[in-house]
């Protein structure tokens, strides 16, 4: 790939998130930034980047961001390389210099150490990679981690502990981190809808890594497909929005207008449980 290419690529993709992509994409990673307070002054973030379509849009909603420079905040685009193939490792190193990222990379065993647990691997895979890059981001300086969950990840999240956790929770836009001190994590393109990120791949003709574990290689050698939950979280909401296109946005508007008054049970903030029978005869 010529350096020429590279910079005429770039300058492409960021002229579509400028202009064709600007309400959708642009605007929305902005408002998620200002209503949930996700970047202050003096903050280094590390982007984190696995490779697939969301982390690298939003690195690039990032630099679009830094372009503008309203106030003083710093970058590190990080890629954990949890045990990839190096032709998967190669793909993502690719792009990033195709799209101008100047990413920092570093290795971890993770995909080893899971691969042949039983239960609950990606529960297990997640937790370390998110540790892992914790650490990583901490020992560079950063005090934020910025990982690319959309809109749709929140909704299936909150499908997904109703009906396989018996719980009503969600993915929250920030998150200070129990673990390490200081260290914050942050999702800012909680606003964005995937059907507009694929809008921008498709548009651009870019090409990224849909999943590069080894664990649910494994399963679709083995079952034909991995059929995931939130596969079928995916599938529940696409069949309900052929009779209400706006279920997606009041299954989201529903974790902002909870009435504690009409709940049975709910926990606080302290882990406490309350009851509506605690109360009841007050």
């Amino acid at each position: 790939m010529s350096t020429q290419y590279s910079e005429t690529k770039a300058r492409e993709v960021e002229e579509s998130i400028r202009k064709k992509f600007h309400k959708t994409l642009l605007s929305k990673f902005c408002k998620a930034i200002q209503e949930y307070d996700l970047l202050r002054p003096g903050d280094k973030v590390a982007v984190c980047i696995s490779g697939g379509k969301d982390s690298m849009l939003m690195a690039k909603l990032f630099q679009e961001l830094k372009r503008h420079n309203k106030f003083d905040f710093e970058l590190v685009f990080l890629v954990m390389n949890p045990g990839y193939t190096k032709k998967n490792q190669e793909m993502i190193e690719k792009n990033a210099k195709m799209l101008n990222i100047p990413i920092t990379v570093f290795e971890t065993n993770i995909f080893e150490n899971v691969f042949n647990i039983e239960k609950s691997p990606c529960y297990i895979c997640a937790r370390m990679r998110r540790g892992h890059l914790y650490s990583k981001a901490k020992e560079l300086g950063c005090n934020k981690i910025a990982l690319g969950h959309h809109y749709d990840d929140v909704i299936e999240t909150i499908l997904m502990g109703m009906l396989y956790g018996g719980q009503v929770q969600t993915m929250m836009p920030k998150l200070h981190s129990t673990n390490f001190e200081g260290m914050e994590l942050i999702r800012p393109m909680y606003l964005i809808k995937e059907e507009d990120i694929i809008k921008w791949r498709d548009y651009n003709k870019l090409e990224f890594l849909q999943c590069a574990c080894k664990f649910t290689e494994k399963l679709a050698a083995e079952n034909g497909e991995m059929n995931s939950k939130r596969k079928k979280m995916k599938e529940l909401i696409a069949m309900l929005k052929k009779d209400d296109p706006q279920v997606d946005q009041n299954i989201f508007a529903s974790l902002e207008n909870v009435n504690l008054s009409t709940v049975i049970a709910y926990k606080d903030k302290n882990g406490v449980r309350h009851h509506f029978k605690d109360d009841y005869d007050k």
